[in-house]
C-alpha cells in the first residue's frame, strides 16, 4: 500500500547560549501552533555532541499539505508575536536546515 505521507527532519543551530530559550519557545508556543495548523510533531531531540543543535521530525499527509501548513503557520499572528517576543534580545537560531523524506517499502508502519 503506497502512501503520500511524508516526514520532515529539521535541524536548528541555536545562536550561542540560546538553546534553552529556543526550547522554551517550542514548548510554550510553537508546538501548540503547529497543532493548530495541522503540523504533526513526531519527535524532538537535543544533541549530546553539539550543545547548540536541536533536531525534530514532523509528519504531513502529503507534500502539498506540508507546503500549505507551513504557509499558514508562517503568517499566524500568534506565531509572529511569539517569535518577536522571544527574540527581543536577539535571534534564537543561527541556522535552520530542512529535508523531506518518504518511508521506504520496508519501513515499520508509520
Amino acid at each position: 500500500m503506497s502512501s503520500t505521507r511524508i516526514f520532515e527532519i529539521r535541524t536548528y543551530q541555536s545562536a550561542p547560549g540560546k538553546r534553552e530559550a529556543l526550547k522554551r519557545r517550542f514548548h510554550d508556543h510553537t508546538f501548540g501552533l503547529f497543532a493548530k495548523h495541522g503540523i504533526e510533531v513526531v519527535s524532538f531531540y537535543e544533541s549530546l555532541d553539539d550543545e547548540d543543535s536541536i533536531v525534530y521530525v514532523l509528519a504531513y499527509p502529503s507534500p502539498e499539505a506540508a507546503e500549505s501548513y507551513w504557509k499558514s503557520f508562517a503568517t499566524d499572528e500568534d506565531w509572529i508575536a511569539a517569535r518577536a517576543a522571544s527574540e527581543v534580545d536577539g535571534k534564537l537560531t543561527s541556522k535552520i536546515e530542512s529535508h523531506h523524506y518518504r518511508a521506504t517499502e520496508f519501513s515499520p508502519q508509520q
